[in-house]
């Protein structure tokens, strides 16, 4: 048997340690080429964005997600209806021109909540950044709270990632980063999901399943058409799409 001198086992061991510290830390690894993400959480939630380096415009498109004015989803399901509006107006957010994507919604056709989004897209990639909201809840008819408004560059807050140019299977990323506000994230569950409502059946569809780091038993999917975007969440479904008139 081959006994080695304490001398040459500690020459070993420093050689492997030197190995060790060069090697790349978990952190900095890059799940896919074509997301934005500088670097990822040891629980794998990509987190920070390389916003530097694209061109974010207010207007444009990827496949799962028009950012158009005039563009409009309206999904229902039971006593509910979520009307999504791209509106022709923009806000400077963070140092980042945002388009302004409104979201109402009714139960039992009372209004209980309408939120402002504030979205960018990146010219070169087609990810779509979210930079924030301001909500206004109804209770019986009258402003009750602001609760779970947030803006990228106040508190701490950053800008998300609402919808890759390119999802892949396995991706998972946070779409809000509000600490102790709203910290939503998203994973891409499939990209073939032939999904079928009101307003037609929708073959080669994207599913998410969505929660929030906040609450981490909070659980929901949502699916996406190509060329159209959110066909459900939850129980809602897509009743009718396209562009409206803008007043």
């Amino acid at each position: 048997m081959n006994i080695l001198s304490n001398k040459t086992m500690a020459l070993m061991l420093a050689f492997g340690f030197l190995l060790s510290a060069c090697g790349s830390s978990p952190t900095e690894e890059i799940t896919n080429s074509n997301t934005p993400i500088t670097t990822q959480s040891e629980s794998g939630w990509q987190e920070e964005f390389d916003l530097a380096s694209c061109s974010l415009s207010t207007t444009g498109r990827n496949e799962y997600f028009i950012l158009e004015p005039g563009f409009q989803l309206v999904l229902e399901g039971g006593n509910e209806v979520l009307a999504i509006t791209v509106l022709d107006e923009t806000i400077e957010i963070d140092g980042t021109m945002t388009r302004v994507v409104e979201e109402r919604e009714w139960r039992n056709g009372e209004l209980i909540e309408v939120s402002r989004n504030f979205f960018a897209i990146c010219e070169g990639t087609k990810h779509v950044f979210y930079y924030g909201e301001d909500v206004d809840m109804y209770s019986g008819g009258e402003l009750a709270s602001h609760n779970g408004a947030w803006r990228a560059g106040e508190e701490n807050a950053r800008a998300g990632l609402i919808m890759p140019g390119e999802p892949v299977a396995g991706m998972k990323y946070y779409q809000e980063i509000a600490p102790g506000v709203a910290m939503d994230r998203a994973e891409v569950i499939s990209l073939d999901e032939v999904f079928k409502t009101p307003a037609g059946e929708f073959p080669n569809s994207l599913k998410t399943q969505e929660g929030t780091a906040l609450n981490l038993l909070e659980k929901e999917f949502k699916t996406y058409a190509p060329g159209i975007g959110l066909i459900q969440d939850q129980k809602l479904l897509l009743t009718k799409y396209g562009f409206i008139d803008n007043e």
